[in-house]
Formats: C-alpha cells, structure tokens, sequence
C-alpha cells in the first residue's frame, strides 16, 4: 500500500445528530449529578468533535440540529471546525425536528457511493430507531461495512438501540460517552467540563480488499 492510500484510509467521515446526543445527555447528568444537572447539562462540542476524530484526518463531517437562536454561536463554532451544519425548524405539532434522519442518512450514502475507497464511518446518535426492520441509521451503516468501511458509533448507553449496540460491537467499535460523561458535557453556571483523556479510545479499520 502506498502512503498516499494509507492517508485516505486514515480519514473519517463525521455523521452527527446532535438532538440524540443531547437529549439522552440530560437523562445521564440527572442519573449523575441530581435532577437540577438534567436543565443545566451542555455539550462540550470541541471535546466531543475531539473524541469522535480521534487524532485522525476529517473527510467529511456533518452535524444536524434544530435552529434555536440561543445555539447559534454552538453552531458557528462547529462550522470553523470544518464541520457541515444543517438545521431543521420543529413540527409545530411534534416539536420533533423534521427530516433529520433522512439528512443523515443522505450524506452517508452520498459517503458511501462518491469514496473511491472503503474509509471509517462515525455515527454519533443514540437512535437506532428501525434495527429490526432494517431501516434507518442501521440499514445505510450494514450497506458501509458491507462495503468494507470501517464503523463506529458513538452514543449514550441508555438510550442507544440495543441491536444497533450490538451489531457495532460485532462489526467495528462501540463507543459508550457514558465513559467520557464529565469530559463531553458541562453544567451550565457550575461545572466545568474535564479535560479529554487520550486513552482508551478504540478506533475501527476499513478492511483490506481481498
């Protein structure tokens, strides 16, 4: 293998929903930290971009979100990352972002059919919503390793599809935030967020073709 190639198999493609990572958050720092740490928890994005990367060059990343004004300079931060936010208004009926999923899903197969070769899918998400059925984050996830890309998926452990956990942990890696809870989160007015170890951060591999 030339160096070149072993740069592009070195690289990450990003997928990021964020209202599955915060949601869940809030349910962690309760069990944690007492219920006035369920409105008070944020997400320290830089740590969590940091995790998700893991020293390793960025294909592309994307995040998806909802477009509250308080998280505007959130987003902005992201964006002078590198990183590709797309935001979606709530259903006035749901108060459920509309189409994040599909969006998601949309840029990993774009990932999948436009890569000139097999690379390493993070999904960050706590919904595996449709593993039964085939569908979903799973259905386009299965059609990556199929293809050789390397997976991991990186989620709160309580609210992570129990199939989906699974399948990642047989196919590629499993990461729990739950391990790096104080780092990856703050409380709004009170704690600060802990540095980011950088230990015990397995990372997956695309397979070699035969």
């Amino acid at each position: 293998m030339t160096e070149g190639r072993r740069g592009m198999k070195d690289k990450v493609y990003l997928f990021w929903d964020n209202s599955n990572i915060f949601i869940p958050a809030q349910y962690v720092a309760n069990r944690r930290e007492g219920w006035t740490a369920e409105k008070a928890v944020r997400i320290q994005f830089d740590a969590l971009h940091t995790l998700a990367r893991w020293g390793r060059a960025i294909a592309k990343a994307v995040c998806v979100g909802s477009v509250p004004p308080e998280l505007r300079a959130v987003w902005d931060r992201l964006e002078q990352t590198g990183v590709e936010v797309e935001l979606f208004e709530r259903g006035a009926a749901s108060h459920k972002e509309q189409g994040v999923d599909q969006c998601l899903q949309v840029h990993m197969l774009r990932a999948l059919a436009d890569a000139q070769e097999p690379s390493v899918a993070v999904l960050l998400t706590g919904d595996g919503a449709g593993y039964a059925d085939g569908v979903g984050f799973y259905a386009d996830l299965e059609r990556m390793a199929n293809r050789g890309w390397g997976i991991e998926v990186l989620a709160w452990d309580a609210a992570c599809n129990r199939g989906l956990k699974e399948w990642a942990q047989l196919v590629g890696v499993y990461l729990p935030l739950d391990n790096f809870y104080e780092s990856v989160t703050f409380l709004e007015g009170s704690r600060r967020a802990k540095q980011l170890s950088r230990s015990g951060r397995p990372t997956a591999k695309p397979r070699e073709p035969s």
